[in-house]
């Protein structure tokens, strides 16, 4: 397996009900849990929205900056679905943004397109108009369709991520998480690192690829999340 599409095409074969990210907030006491059916359908979506509506193409580069939330492995999925190099440059084609950044990209919608995320429980719109030329990611996600197939579809060179200027290829970063270390095959990992940052990536590769899951914790407190460890039958962490 050495695209996205075909890691996630597998895992939908093979068990598309059981959880594959599932999220908590330990400030807001949120939790989300995505199968991979659904966790598919979101990842459809949000392909659909960057590529139909945006016009992003084959090896443009989007920069997911959001915190620790179950809407990064969408977007990392979204990306890679279209072919598009998940990047942490600050001139990237496209970027995805929290509440927290909106401010910092919001006067650059004109020159690319941003996309805001509320990160509001069940990833709804904002509260508040957002900033002119901003799309607001709860707004228009839902209109979206529930499958998407590129008609550029991405090949095993194409880069997937692109860190520090260092680019890795889809077909190194799913066989690196095919051999990693953070889970066994089948197994469920708990982890407070972003997904969408550069050492938090493999916290959601592995488990995809690996036919495990994961368990993200944001805003993590050390006895919840024992607590949550034991109550999602975890059998990794990360950090370990």
């Amino acid at each position: 397996m050495t695209t996205f599409p075909a890691v996630l095409a597998r895992r939908l074969r093979a068990d598309g009900g059981r959880p594959l990210v599932t999220f908590y907030d330990d400030a807001s006491g949120e939790r989300v849990e995505l199968s991979v059916t659904t966790y598919a359908n979101w990842v459809a979506k949000a392909a659909s929205l960057l590529v139909e509506e945006l016009e992003l193409e084959r090896g443009d580069r989007l920069r997911v900056d959001l915190p620790a939330h179950w809407l990064g492995p969408v977007f990392l999925g979204a990306a890679w679905t279209a072919g598009l190099v998940v990047t942490d440059a600050d001139t990237p084609d496209a970027v995805v943004c929290g509440p927290d950044t909106l401010d910092a990209w919001a006067p650059r919608a004109e020159e690319l397109p941003v996309l805001a995320c509320s990160l509001l429980p069940l990833g709804v719109r904002f509260a508040e108009p957002v900033p002119t030329h901003v799309h607001d990611v709860g707004a228009e996600i839902w209109s979206q369709p529930d499958s998407f197939v590129p008609w550029d579809p991405p090949q095993a060179d194409d880069p997937a991520t692109c860190f520090g200027g260092v680019d890795v290829t889809q077909e190194e970063l799913w066989r690196t998480a095919a051999t990693g270390t953070l889970v066994t095959d089948g197994g469920r990992l708990l982890s407070v690192a972003n997904p969408a940052s550069p050492p938090g990536v493999a916290t959601f590769s592995e488990p995809l690829a690996k036919g495990g899951s994961l368990v993200l914790v944001a805003h993590a407190e050390r006895e919840r999340l024992e607590a949550t460890y034991a109550a999602e039958h975890a059998t990794a962490r990360f950090p370990a």
